[in-house]
């Protein structure tokens, strides 16, 4: 009975406290700070910092690869042992053209940031034969840079910002593209002794009939295709050499043709002056009657008849002109009387585009009569 008289005693003792603990007031916290003094400020004189430095946003970080098998190969490019003397360096963000090791023939430096080749760019390199650098940012390549590669057989450098045509060219050079740059000079002599040169590609530049001068192109031998396309010609070319295979003309200004343009061309088959001014006057009888000519393409210009061609002419585009009628009897190449029972005598034209005319079907029977080998009219 003690025992539970005393735990009772306690756990009375504990209640009794905690009230008295409970009923005690709480100070209260102040609702306001209290004010405190603060010192005028003063202005402080500005102090420019260091200016960040600005990375061009345009140009991406180089990209570079793993460590190859090959010593001598640049980390911005690829090279494959398959193919060991291939550099590829297309596609890697480059700015400035690497170390090129000597073993290299075949170099790919496209799709980059380069903007200008510098004297020794290829100092390393003497025996490359292709270089691409399409599609570039490159407005300069310094003329000493080809005296390194005397060998050098293709050379693209389409889709850049140059203002003129390279000077210093390697006379052993096949192959120049240089379309889609902002080409308004070619300079006197650039193409002497360049006999080897096969294509010539100023297609998309800015040339004019003051650039071209008649003896700009008379070294060039050998060459096959002529691609003047989209520049703001308003004559044809002057001076263009005899043994050519392809002109092209297209988009460009030319509104005549001197009806002796193409006497003593022995191997142009193929002529295309679509997007041009070219009407019935500007257009001689018998400009186009070259034996050797397969392809003409005449279309979108504003001619009213069709021109006389040669038996041998295998396709006509005359789409979108302004020709009204087609006589059969007058454009076939021969006497529709004869009897051509030899069909090696037959014109071989099998293709006339001749929509966006003011022309109806059907096409006239001395048109299917003329040309037997017709294969597409288009109307």
């Amino acid at each position: 009975m003690k025992a539970g008289a005393g735990l009772f005693s306690a756990l009375a003792l504990f209640l009794f406290m905690g009230a008295v603990f409970t009923q005690r007031p709480r100070p209260r916290r102040p609702t306001k700070r209290p004010p405190t003094t603060r010192k005028p400020s003063v202005l402080q004189p500005y102090i420019p910092g260091e200016p960040e430095p600005q990375e061009p946003t345009d140009f991406p970080p180089v990209i570079l690869g793993p460590p190859s098998v090959f010593p001598d190969c640049p980390r911005e490019c690829s090279c494959s042992p398959s193919y060991p003397n291939a550099l590829n360096c297309e596609n890697r963000n480059i700015r400035v053209i690497p170390l090129i090791p000597s073993r290299t023939h075949y170099l790919y430096l496209q799709n980059n940031y380069i903007s200008e080749v510098k004297a020794d760019a290829f100092k390393n390199a003497t025996d490359v034969r292709w270089i691409n650098l399409a599609n570039n940012r490159i407005h300069q390549i310094d003329k000493q840079v080809f005296e390194k590669i005397p060998a050098l057989l293709y050379l693209y450098v389409q889709r850049n910002q140059l203002n003129e045509v390279p000077s210093g060219l390697p006379v052993s050079l096949e192959q120049l593209r240089l379309g889609r740059n902002h080409i308004t000079k070619i300079p006197p002599g650039v193409f002497n002794k360049m006999g080897n040169l096969t294509l010539l590609d100023l297609y998309h530049n800015q040339l004019s009939d003051g650039d071209l001068g008649k003896n700009t192109f008379k070294d060039l031998k050998g060459l096959m295709q002529l691609n003047l396309a989209h520049n703001t010609l308003k004559k044809m070319p002057p001076g263009v050499p005899s043994g050519l295979i392809q002109l092209f003309l297209d988009r460009n200004r030319i509104d005549d043709i001197p009806k002796d343009y193409f006497e003593g061309f022995t191997h142009l088959a193929f002529v295309r002056l679509n997007y041009n001014q070219l009407s019935d006057k500007g257009v001689p009888k018998d400009v186009f009657n070259v034996s050797s000519l397969l392809d003409l393409q005449l279309s979108h210009n504003q001619l009213a008849s069709v021109p006389h061609f040669s038996g041998n002419l295998e396709h006509l585009h005359l789409n979108h002109n302004s020709i009204e009628s087609i006589n059969g009897t007058q454009i076939c190449p021969y006497n529709l009387q004869v009897d051509l029972g030899d069909h090696s005598l037959v014109p071989r034209l099998r293709y006339l585009r001749l929509d966006g005319n003011h022309l109806s079907p059907p096409i006239p029977l001395d048109v299917i009569m003329c040309f037997r080998h017709l294969h597409s009219i288009v109307i």
